[in-house]
């Protein structure tokens, strides 16, 4: 199944209410799965500061306020009326957001950027884009394009969020899970209870992330179902605290609360709020799973069902606590302490399932924004594994996933406790949402076109909030908080000298192409033996011939007789079209037979198997030759000097293109199977394995163009060598030591541990060639 064709077909503008809703339920399993988690562990934590309970409640009931007002201004206010319209091309996340920035003003950092790839159909922007240029927004624009250094801020800002949710990566699974399984201690003493917890918690992370490899689809069918179990358990069961224990709590939902519980609190209180703030963890995930879903159902699944169902739970735990003011607050606080007795084993079970889905949700997340920073070059290239043919965006990255788990086991076995791994947590998830309100007020302003004080007053009112839990969780640095701060700077080095070292690299590349009269003076022959075969070198340039290619006929005499300049690379928009996928140019004239292929991707879009991609690849030169340049007027694009660039689609995104025939048969039986309507360029008969490219029915084609179509199916049929450079990139002499640190151990090492172009994965030894060549960036 062509996983493309179901991306872009958007099979439905305006949905019908039974749709939405069966997205809104599978929404559950993806979207919600920490979210709902929640309930587990945010008392437990809230009240880890030694706040003890009073008669008046006031204790309680303010951190219920506290509680209920986070959830209603952050995850529904903010992020369900909010956030949510600031999708792009109906992807939501953090990198989303910078897309948009960089498309409504350029501020990519990417090198290898086109004007070409404005013309892509996502990359269109609003029409009110075109109308309102003369706003506020148009200085703040002309501002970030003028100076770099806020170009790198804005960078640094998006991978500073992109840290923190990997950082979140690796508590949310050990917490969630440590939570769920602390109802033991409901039913052994306390001294057995902490050699099992760990031990039991340890056994759970290892089997999920050792099931990561078979693919979120494989048992994504009973994530939805478990949640919404879960969230049907912990509602009801609040509703019966609620008439049971205290039916007057509602009265704790007023703000008035919240001003006496940090009155009488004071610091005390204040340092609570790094707990109460968990009760949002995952709110992120609405945002960051838009693509998989729209954004009405996400909307209706939390507005209807999650938020009443955590608020239930949230109140009928403190309605529960308002009567039980001997508990032992450091122990027996938790979440199953009010849960009946007779139903604690089986809400144990659930909870440990809802814990791994949960915990799914936000690796299956972590391999996302991975997988996004890779493409837009700004993480090392890993090994990507489509788990699902037929669900969009299920992947899974093994170097990540092992790491993710060392990780997690570590932090697991270092803390041992919910209160340490909950400050942790807490931390890593205002971080992101303070960087998406940051971006948010960018996008207001810049994308939306509207009044800068719309924007101020969204940056102050939710940042102001976040601010303050941020303060908060800041705080306990040494409880834990450095946790998240220590791995994002981790990854935040990775990513940044990654991004640096390949900019450079480019800029070198750029120096040091090879002039087009160079190779003029060669001939058609370039100087060498052409021999048969077709040779596809790699190159991130997008114009100009790479110094690999001179290096190469320089000091070997034989080259293939046909050569491709190939440049895979990544634009900020979420998707390419099929029939937008392929850039095909020729280097010099026809007879020289090299020609140059840009493949353009977006940030989540799947990459093809390499016997596919070869095929298109193959077939675009082709359609290239067959049609008339005046044909893809509206796709032009000059480049250097005589080469010119067209818009070429997959062969399975355009039935009028060519296509590729394999055959065995013989020849007669093959022109009489032929349609009326497609003509065949053949190979000479000796050969046994045959190519046949088969080109609709056109305007009759001359004697070169069907000349240099059958020379390519013979290179075809000879085979395809894969050649692409073995950098070795130094800094150059009189730099300054920061750049010589940076260069040569830490983009060198990244490198040398970095997967090849995806294209070579996995093409045989046999086929690939590497030239060495040092670069003195």
């Amino acid at each position: 199944m062509d996983l493309e064709s179901v991306i872009h077909k958007n099979p439905i503008k305006e949905e019908s209410w039974k749709h939405v809703l069966v997205l809104a339920y599978q929404s559950l399993g993806v979207v919600y799965g920490d979210l709902s988690t929640s309930p587990l562990y945010v008392y437990k934590s809230a009240f880890a500061e030694d706040i003890e309970h009073s008669d008046t409640n006031e204790e309680i009931f303010g951190v219920l306020s506290f509680v209920f007002w986070t959830l209603t201004l952050i995850p529904l206010f903010k992020y369900v009326f909010i956030v949510l319209r600031a999708d792009d091309n109906g992807e939501g996340g953090t990198f989303a957001l910078y897309s948009l920035l960089c498309r409504h003003a350029r501020v990519s950092l990417m090198p290898n950027t086109q004007l070409a790839d404005e013309d892509l159909t996502q990359y269109t922007m609003d029409e009110t884009a075109a109308i309102n240029k003369r706003n506020v927004g148009s200085g703040l624009k002309s501002l970030l394009e003028k100076h770099r250094v806020l170009q790198r801020v804005l960078l640094v800002l998006a991978l500073i969020g992109t840290c923190m949710v990997i950082g979140d990566g690796v508590l949310t699974p050990a917490i969630s899970v440590f939570s769920a399984i602390s109802g033991l201690e409901l039913s052994m003493s306390k001294e057995q209870h902490k050699y099992v917890e760990v031990p039991v918690a340890c056994i759970i992370l290892l089997f999920l992330f050792a099931l990561q490899h078979y693919g979120t689809h494989r048992i994504g069918s009973l994530f939805a179902p478990v949640v919404l179990t879960w969230l049907i358990c912990i509602s009801s069961i609040g509703i019966y605290n609620i008439i049971h224990w205290n039916p007057h709590v509602y009265q704790a939902l007023s703000p008035y609360y919240m001003f006496k519980f940090l009155k009488k609190t004071q610091s005390g209180g204040w340092m609570s709020l790094g707990g109460i703030l968990l009760c949002i963890t995952g709110s992120e995930a609405m945002f960051a799973d838009l693509g998989h879903f729209s954004q009405l159902s996400i909307q209706i699944a939390f507005t209807f069902l999650v938020y009443p169902s955590l608020i239930l739970a949230y109140m009928g735990q403190a309605a529960y606590l308002s009567k039980h003011h001997t508990l032992e607050t450091d122990y027996r606080i938790g979440f199953y302490v009010s849960v009946p007795v007779k139903l604690r084993w089986p809400v144990l079970a659930i909870a440990i399932l809802q814990a791994v889905v949960g915990s799914q949700a936000i690796i299956t997340g972590t391999f996302s924004i991975i997988k996004q920073c890779s493409s837009l070059g700004c993480f090392p290239k890993v090994k990507i594994v489509h788990t699902s043919s037929k669900t969009h965006g299920q992947i899974y990255i093994p170097e990540i996933n092992w790491s993710l788990m060392l990780l997690c086991l570590a932090v697991t076995i270092a803390f041992r406790d919910t209160k340490r791994l909950g400050n942790a947590a807490g931390l890593a998830v205002i971080t992101v949402m303070l960087v998406t309100t940051c971006l948010m007020s960018l996008v207001i302003v810049l994308c939306w076109h509207k009044s800068a004080w719309v924007a101020i007053c969204f940056l102050v009112f939710f940042g102001s909030i976040e601010a303050l839990y941020f303060s908060a969780s800041l705080i306990k640095f040494l409880e834990g908080a450095w946790v998240p701060i220590a791995l994002s700077l981790i990854f935040l080095i990775i990513m940044y000298v990654w991004h640096y070292g390949t900019v450079m690299k480019y800029e070198f590349d750029v120096q040091n192409k090879v002039p087009i009269n160079w190779l003029l003076g060669l001939g058609p022959t370039l100087g060498i033996v052409r021999v048969k075969g077709i040779g596809l070198i790699h190159t991130e340039l997008v114009a100009g011939i790479p110094s690999v290619f001179s290096h190469f006929v320089t000091n070997l005499p034989a080259f293939h007789q046909v050569v491709i300049f190939l440049c895979i690379k990544s634009v900020p928009v979420p998707h390419v079209a099929p029939r937008e996928r392929f850039l095909v140019g020729r280097i010099g004239p026809k007879e020289y037979r090299l020609y140059r292929c840009i493949a353009r991707y977006g940030y989540r879009d799947v990459h093809k198997d390499d016997m596919e991609f070869e095929n298109d690849l193959i077939c675009s030169i082709a359609e290239f030759i067959r049609s008339d340049i005046s044909e893809y007027s509206s796709g032009l694009g000059s480049f250097e000097d005589d080469t010119k660039m067209t818009v070429v689609g997959t062969s399975s995104s355009n039935s009028e293109g060519v296509k590729i025939s394999d055959d065995n048969q013989d020849n007669n039986s093959q022109i009489e199977g032929t349609s009326s309507e497609l003509k065949e360029v053949k190979p000479p008969k000796k050969v046994k394995k045959r190519v046949r490219f088969v080109v609709p029915d056109s305007p009759r084609m001359d004697m070169d163009t069907r000349a240099e179509l059958v020379e390519l199916m013979e290179a075809k049929e000879a085979g395809m060598a894969f050649i692409m450079s073995h950098s070795y990139v130094r800094a150059k002499r009189g730099s300054s030591w920061i750049k010589k640190v940076v260069i040569n151990y830490g983009y060198d090492f990244l490198r040398r541990n970095s997967r090849g172009p995806t294209y070579a994965l996995s093409l045989p030894h046999a086929s690939t060639l590497e030239v060495g060549m040092i670069y003195h960036v």
